[in-house]
């Protein structure tokens, strides 16, 4: 029986298998990839010929995290794997946009890659192996493709590079990049660091290259041996008309760069003026030349719009909007905005404004995660909103993008590290973006930073963030500060770099060319950072430092360790106590167990009297206090008897005051001059050796009379 073909690789010490052949058999590419115990399924099926009226590469990736990969059953109703989590769909985006800018511009057949995780070892993250696995199964394959590719992630542990790094290494780690790449190029970068230099971001991907290309020549030399990868299939998806196309590039290409010269600012302005110049040309045409030719226009017209833009730039040194290529749009910034909310700021630049709100939480107001690879809670939250009204479109929402998910992504990353380890609420940031034209994760990243300090979080430095453009063509370059939409889409790289004063925090890179050399990449980091640090400044103009007291509307914290025998207490059977303590304060309280053994109680309230009886009313479960002779309390009556009253000296711990010890008065009836629940002030006098009570007097804390002898 035939079981296919498997081969190992060493990568950063650690062995990968990858075996095709055995499974998904009537899929165009299959493989298997290993890592320890952790294996991934990676499928691709493309077909056969493109849709009428498709003229870009309709290319899907899906990712699926199996629970039974780590002998669990998914929660829910149904018990069976539900849409995608939030982790799914970020590496969905990172292989996505691995691998897209690989396949050839004119081949638009649908292509869907099917990647599983389908068993996990809780050892080996499966994230940083799923683009070698995706490219391994299109290698095996006869799609057409400019590959291999592969990924790798880079960690460092004690000033050591790792590749690959354990989760255990991860977690010690200072850095956490995911590189992507050909063997002659990096084209994606996506991590988060702990304030790290340019240099040494070069250096790690530098690292992480070498071993992309190994990984590379692992996939031409598996795909030899199948048969069926070579030769790949032949297509012709695209129909040109080179006369049409050469006609519209002589009318259109110095009316172009005529509008590009003028330095307008506004990009409906430019969007105008280029449009007039398409409809101009295709006015000469007759109806029926218009109807013939319709399908070439947009993209002809876009090839010429985005030389002339390029040509300008590179020849000229003039970006669309006027300025120098190291220049940032003007900024403005607000804080304390909104009213109510614990935090707010807005963040403007050009034509790109986030406005985000700050709310502060307790500990039940955790993200829940309940992933395949993670279960546990998050206590910082960053969510990206993108309405259509921020670009001037009308169009349905349909729920949140993959696009936003992986924009907040980033900006949570880039201030994550910033966040003190002891802060005790749960944070939710949320950017809503109002405007947009270009950056506008990076407008979350700062409007971000401006509502924690708004809000008092002690943040460890303020972060801004900023997205790198490149154009490139003929040996000649130009790289671009704080780039527009228009010089995102007609450019070479988006390369967005976030961190404080000290270094990097984030970063996200998406290369759309062949070939950047490392000189372009430090260049572009070195002005990145001079970028950065001008935002900052922008930053601390409009708030120096962070508050030193939280807003008003803030629910105050407050929390402190309990010995970890005593949470049963202090919760009751079912809930009582705590239920009880939380109605009778309008508090809210939580407990968790640490890891030293210890409980950690978080009580959260609106009023400062509550927050006091809430701490008094744990801290006697916690730590009862003992009662001492001759010592004196308040406590309230119990319970009256002929001879005296019982009154609670400390919880769980009554006392007797007979009726003789009452007052210096003789008290003939003690329901004459006392009732249940009344606060008494007393002494503890003694102990009665039969019953073992406290015995307490009320009087001897009272005037004598001078009638008493």
């Amino acid at each position: 029986m035939n079981i296919g073909i498997k081969k190992s690789i060493i990568t950063g010490g650690k062995e990968i298998s990858i075996e095709t052949g055995k499974l998904a058999k009537q899929a165009d590419g299959a493989v298997v990839l290993r890592m320890g115990d952790t294996m991934i399924l990676a499928t691709v099926v493309a077909a056969k010929e493109a849709k009428e009226g498709v003229d870009f590469l309709p290319l899907t990736v899906d990712y699926k995290e199996k629970f039974a990969a780590a002998g669990r059953i998914p929660g829910g109703f149904f018990r069976r794997e539900a849409r995608p989590s939030e982790r799914e769909i970020l590496v969905m985006r990172i292989v996505d946009r691995a691998l897209r800018p690989l396949f050839p511009d004119d081949y638009h057949a649908e292509v869907q890659l099917m990647l599983q995780l389908i068993a996990y070892d809780g050892i080996n993250s499966p994230d940083a192996l799923v683009g070698f696995a995706s490219s391994a199964a299109i290698a095996v394959s006869n799609i057409p493709f400019h590959g291999p590719m592969s990924e790798v992630r880079v960690g460092r542990v004690d000033g050591q590079f790792i590749i690959n790094p354990t989760l255990a290494e991860l977690a010690k780690s200072d850095i956490d990049m995911i590189i992507a790449g050909t063997a002659k190029d990096i084209n994606m970068v996506e991590g988060e660091m702990h304030e790290i230099s340019e240099d040494e971001m070069v250096e790690a991907i530098k690292l992480a290259h070498e071993e992309i290309k190994k990984h590379c020549q692992f996939q031409l030399d598996l795909a030899a041996e199948i048969p069926s990868a070579n030769p790949k299939r032949e297509y012709c998806h695209e129909v040109h008309d080179e006369e049409f196309r050469q006609k519209l590039y002589d009318f259109a290409f110095e009316k172009c760069c005529d509008i590009a010269r003028q330095g307008l600012a506004s990009k409906e302005k430019r969007a105008e003026l280029f449009g007039a110049v398409k409809d101009e040309f295709f006015a000469q045409y007759s109806e029926e030349d218009q109807e013939k030719y319709k399908p070439f226009l947009g993209a002809y017209f876009k090839e010429t719009m985005k030389k002339a833009v390029r040509t300008v730039m590179l020849d000229e040194g003039k970006r669309l909007d006027g300025r120098k290529f190291e220049e940032i749009r003007p900024i403005w910034a607000e804080v304390d905005y909104l009213p109510i909310v614990h935090g707010s700021a807005i963040f403007t630049r050009g034509e790109t404004q986030s406005l985000t709100t700050l709310t502060l939480g307790g500990k039940q107001d955790e993200q829940m995660i309940d992933d395949v690879t993670f279960e546990g809670t998050e206590p910082f939250m960053l969510h990206y909103n993108f309405p259509p009204f921020s670009t001037g479109e009308a169009r349905p929402i349909r729920g949140t993008s993959r696009r936003e998910i992986g924009h907040g992504n980033l900006a949570l990353r880039a201030l994550k590290r910033v966040i003190p380890a002891d802060f005790p609420y749960t944070i939710r940031l949320v950017s809503e973006i109002l405007e947009s034209n270009g950056s506008s994760s990076m407008a979350t990243v700062c409007a971000g930073t401006l509502a924690l300090m708004d809000g008092g979080v002690p943040i460890k430095a303020p972060v801004s963030g900023i997205a790198m453009g490149l154009v490139a063509d003929g040996g000649k370059f130009a790289v671009l500060s704080d780039i527009l939409g228009d010089e995102d889409h007609l450019g070479d790289m988006d390369f967005k770099v976030c961190g404080t004063a000290k270094g990097i925090t984030a970063c996200q890179m998406d290369i759309k060319v062949d070939g950047l050399p490392y000189e372009i990449l430090i260049k572009a980091l070195n002005q990145a950072r001079a970028g950065r640090e001008h935002i900052l400044g922008k930053i601390t103009d409009t708030i120096a430092v962070p508050n030193p007291e939280l807003k008003p509307h803030t629910p105050r914290i407050e929390a402190f360790n309990v010995p970890n025998e005593v949470i049963g207490a202090i919760i009751g059977p079912g809930g009582k106590i705590i239920q009880k303590i939380q109605k009778d304060t309008n508090t809210t309280i939580s407990i968790e167990e640490l890891e030293n053994g210890e409980g950690k109680v978080q009580i959260l309230s609106n009023n400062g009297d509550d927050m006091q009886a809430a701490v008094r009313a744990i801290k006697l479960i916690a730590f009862p206090p003992q009662v001492e002779e001759g010592a004196e309390y308040e406590g309230k009556v119990k319970g009256i008897k002929e001879f005296g009253c019982f009154v609670e000296i400390i919880p769980g711990t009554d006392g007797l005051i007979h009726i003789s010890e009452f007052s210096w008065e003789k008290v003939n009836k003690m329901e004459d001059v006392v009732k249940e629940g009344d606060v008494l002030k007393f002494k503890v006098v003694g102990k009665d050796p039969k019953t073992k009570k406290w015995k307490l007097s009320r009087k001897v804390l009272l005037p004598k009379p001078e009638s008493v002898n």
